[in-house]
């Protein structure tokens, strides 16, 4: 709570401390303490407070039968070895007051029973074993659903909190997005297209020529965002199971605590914080060329019994960058066809292998990244469904020295307005390519690899920069070598690309020349 309370700007890390060390004192909850600090307001507390998922108080307030409960109560005991309440209680995510309700029910059916406390007489170190009925309901259970796990949240409190939890409930500022892309060198009217974008919760369309940062810019994206959010471990619907929470994507949010002897931070937590829910970072999925139209369905897990929620689906709260687009196995106007109705109603329909299919509100951003042609991808109804299209186009020749400078740095390299010029010189007229935000760090490790494999100390010059611009396309012609040498020669290079190396044609017979070296026996 005092991690989420700080991420929204509403108190600070030295009031969270002030308000526990009061609450260790005199008791009451977090924002009881708080409040009477003068911190807050009691009405904002309440509101927030409201964000959080509340830990149901009894076995109806889970939404889930208490059949369902069960099974998964004893597939617990009969998988894990566990014994106790406490070790129960972790597993399955709830109240320990709701599980000892569900011992209660598993006695009475004769499916465990008690084996005694080992250390004391709390109810809580009472120790369960499974009776041989307790076995064969089980087994019975794992044959229908073999999903052991944190208990599942309803189908409507996932659409009730995927409401909640619009990435345009959060607004981005300037400030933000500069924050995200430091260390990237872009153009700034990228920056004054992203922001509303972003803002808007619509589709963006990122293209331009490859190798200048438009995977790079979409990756920060997910920075931008401050909120935490609150994801399940898993959905009931319709009877059946969908695991949702997922490690990669769903970053979990850890509370810094301090290890001071009183604290009452962890108890507080689970209090009042239903842990079937996961507090995270706004997830940011990425799907490349390998993305087809089976992976946007639910994923029917044959062996267990229980479905695996698809990746767009698992990205509500957050962005889902499509990058490659136009490379997947499937063709674009299929993948683009699957998209059209969740982007324009904001809603999306998944069906279950029974037949029943339900929907889900369609709350994230979709980022397409694409180096092909928008028009030859996508017909006119879609590209207006597209309402932001950013250009991620070449640097300039000034913004490509800064990328260079910042490479250079970064690996000793000595950098010189004479290389710098003959660099450019090498790949805008020798091999007659545009510039590319990629391009210095390609040379930079190019230089360096080869100057390390020869045993010399790496440095920009001949003939290492050439193996590294020559590496950056594949030669257009079968002209023989010294052919293109002399075509080479009879170019005049101006000065200022001339200066720190030979010329082009004596560029090229130092390398012929360290070609033949290198091949001689040792």
């Amino acid at each position: 709570m005092g991690e989420l309370l700080i991420r929204a700007n509403l108190v600070t890390e030295k009031d969270v401390s002030a308000a526990l060390q009061r609450q260790v004192l005199q008791g009451g909850t977090l924002g009881d303490n708080l409040v009477a600090l003068g911190v807050v307001d009691e009405r904002t507390i309440d509101r927030f407070i409201h964000r959080v998922p509340q830990e149901p108080a009894d076995i109806a307030a889970t939404g889930i039968s208490d059949t369902d409960l069960l099974a998964l109560f004893m597939k617990l005991i009969f998988s894990g070895r566990m014994e106790k309440i406490g070790q129960i209680a972790d597993a399955i995510k709830l109240p320990q007051h709701v599980v000892m309700d569900l011992a209660k029910i598993a006695i009475e059916r004769q499916l465990i029973y008690t084996l005694g406390a080992m250390s004391s007489d709390s109810v809580l170190d009472m120790r369960y074993a499974m009776t041989d009925e307790g076995k064969r309901w089980t087994l019975d259970a794992i044959q229908r659903s073999g999903y052991i796990g944190p208990a599942p949240v309803p189908l409507e409190e996932f659409i009730e909190r995927v409401n909640m939890q619009k990435p345009t409930n959060e607004r981005v500022t300037v400030e933000q997005v500069h924050t995200a892309i430091k260390g990237l060198t872009i153009d700034e009217t990228i920056v004054e297209q992203a922001g509303p974008a972003l803002n808007s919760g619509r589709a963006i369309l990122l293209y331009g020529p490859p190798g200048n940062g438009k995977t790079s810019v979409a990756l920060r994206f997910a920075s931008v965002f401050q909120d935490l959010i609150h994801v399940p471990y898993a959905i009931a619907v319709e009877g059946q199971i969908i695991r949702f929470f997922d490690p990669r994507i769903h970053i979990q949010s850890t509370v810094e605590e301090k290890k001071e002897e009183g604290s009452e931070v962890a108890s507080f937590l689970r209090q009042t914080h239903d842990r079937r829910w996961v507090t995270c970072r706004r997830p940011f999925v990425v799907a490349g060329g390998e993305l087809t139209l089976d992976m946007l369905d639910l994923r029917y897990d044959e062996k267990g019994h229980y479905y695996e929620a698809p990746l767009h689906m698992k990205a509500l709260g957050g962005c889902f960058l499509i990058d490659d687009f136009g490379r997947q196995f499937v063709s674009p106007r299929d993948l683009l066809n699957r998209w059209i109705v969740p982007m324009e109603s904001r809603v999306d329909y998944m069906k279950l292998r029974t037949g029943a299919s339900f929907c889900i509100p369609f709350e994230e951003i979709v980022v397409f990244a694409t180096n092909l042609n928008p028009e030859d991808l996508m017909d006119p109804a879609f590209l207006r469904r597209l309402p932001y299209k950013i250009e991620v186009g070449p640097p300039s020749q000034d913004q490509f020295r800064l990328i260079f400078e910042r490479e250079c740095m970064r690996r000793n390299l000595a950098f010189t307005e004479e290389v710098f010029n003959f660099i450019v010189y090498m790949i805008t007229k020798e091999k007659e390519l545009d510039l590319a935000g990629y391009q210095p760090t390609f040379i930079a490790e190019q230089v360096t690899a080869t100057c390390r494999f020869l045993g010399k100390q790496p440095e920009l010059k001949s003939p290492y920069i050439e193996y590294a611009v020559n590496n950056l396309r594949v030669r257009r012609n079968a002209e023989p070598r010294m052919e293109r040498t002399a075509q080479a020669s009879a170019q005049a290079a101006p000065p200022e690309a001339r200066k720190p190396v030979e010329s082009v044609a004596e560029y090229e017979d130092a390398a012929l020349k360290r070609s033949d070296e290198l091949s001689r026996p040792y």
